[in-house]
């Protein structure tokens, strides 16, 4: 039956992808019927203009959700307007959207450049943000209740699918990563965890956001998780780091700012990890199906549709990997987060191995 299920969504997702693509194939041919001549199509401007953020939601062509644009300058004051308003290149109040970027314009149509402008709009990131923070809210608000239910009892419904995973990150990353002090810390590594993970999938979507493929994200997530690890620092943990034991006295100077920089290269990673592999695979599987654009532009429509069986198979075979490295991605760095939260809380830093707990739990 899951078998079936599954043959059924990969027929239906090559059904839309195959319509989306030749709608707008036949929509760009048509207009260069018209008597206009084609416009060469630019692979890049395409990409970068699905896995940027914006301020309207463009679901497919010609399909968009316009979100609020939510400005304040110290002369105007708050305001609030849709992001329709700015459609197309128009001018609105004096607000212009230029690259995805508003700015203040005067009557001809040049940016102010005096003119200070904070921008707080709910973008299309925004927007996704807090439908991942909705969708977490309801799960494990039913999952909650699912334990209260079955309390003594075998998991039902959504508990019996989350649960896995939960033991899984309790018991695989928490527990031998941070030691004893695992529970403190296992509430953020679970919402790390599940917050990556439904945001990667998400964005796997048609006409998703690309939320943690946006660097400003991760940036978050690391600086969080650097937070976390510094704090909980104890004297062992700062210790290896200004005065590594069994380090000869003439090798501290090179030692000690190595370590330090260590500190900080440690977030680094998480952040570019998780952004570079999330931006890497979108930027694949829009590369793929921008050939039917190329396609179409060079050969005519009989060329891209030609190719099209042969695309779309390819990119459902990526999104099937990338369905993989979503699950990977968030289980990589939930796995270093508590890694680097338990060099942090461990008694002894001797050895950098050291980490490790199988004994019994600290209440």
């Amino acid at each position: 039956m899951i078998r079936s299920v599954f043959n059924r969504f990969l027929l239906a997702t090559a059904f839309i992808l195959s319509s989306l693509v030749g709608a707008q194939a036949q929509e760009q041919d048509q207009q260069g019927e018209a008597g206009a001549p084609k416009e060469k199509f630019n692979v890049g401007e395409m990409i970068m203009h699905h896995i940027k953020d914006d301020h309207g939601w463009e679901f497919a062509h010609g399909v968009t959700l316009h979100l609020p644009v939510i400005l304040y300058s110290a002369d105007r004051g708050l305001e609030v307007f849709s992001s329709s308003q700015l459609a197309d290149g128009n001018v609105y109040k004096g607000y212009k959207n230029e690259h995805g970027k508003i700015h203040r314009v005067n009557e001809l149509g040049n940016v102010e450049e005096g003119a200070k402008v904070y921008d707080f709009s709910i973008t299309k990131n925004v927007a996704s943000l807090l439908l991942s923070a909705v969708i977490m809210l309801l799960l494990f608000s039913a999952v909650s209740r699912g334990y209260a239910k079955n309390k003594g009892k075998a998991p039902s419904g959504i508990q019996s699918l989350l649960e896995p995973i939960i033991l899984f990150v309790r018991d695989e990353v928490a527990k031998p990563s941070i030691g004893p002090r695992y529970k403190k810390f296992l509430p953020y590594l679970l919402t790390l965890f599940f917050f990556i993970l439904i945001n990667n999938l998400l964005g796997l979507l048609p006409g998703s956001a690309n939320l943690t493929g946006n660097i400003a994200v991760t940036l978050v997530l690391a600086v969080i998780t650097f937070l976390i690890v510094t704090f909980s620092g104890n004297k062992h943990y700062w210790m290896h780091i200004f005065k590594p034991s069994g380090v000869p006295v003439a090798l501290l100077p090179i030692m000690v700012p190595v370590e330090i920089v260590g500190v900080f290269m440690k977030p680094l990673s998480l952040m570019i990890r998780l952004f570079a592999n999330i931006t890497a695979g979108h930027i694949i599987i829009l590369s793929l199906l921008g050939l039917i654009f190329m396609a179409n532009h060079m050969g005519g429509m009989t060329t891209s549709v030609a190719i099209s069986p042969v695309v779309l198979a390819f990119t459902l075979f990526l999104n099937l990997i990338e369905i993989l490295v979503a699950f990977l991605q968030a289980f990589i760095f939930t796995l270093l987060t508590a890694m680097y939260i338990g060099s942090a809380v461990e008694d002894h830093h001797e050895a950098d191995h050291g980490i490790g707990y199988e004994g019994a739990e600290v209440h």
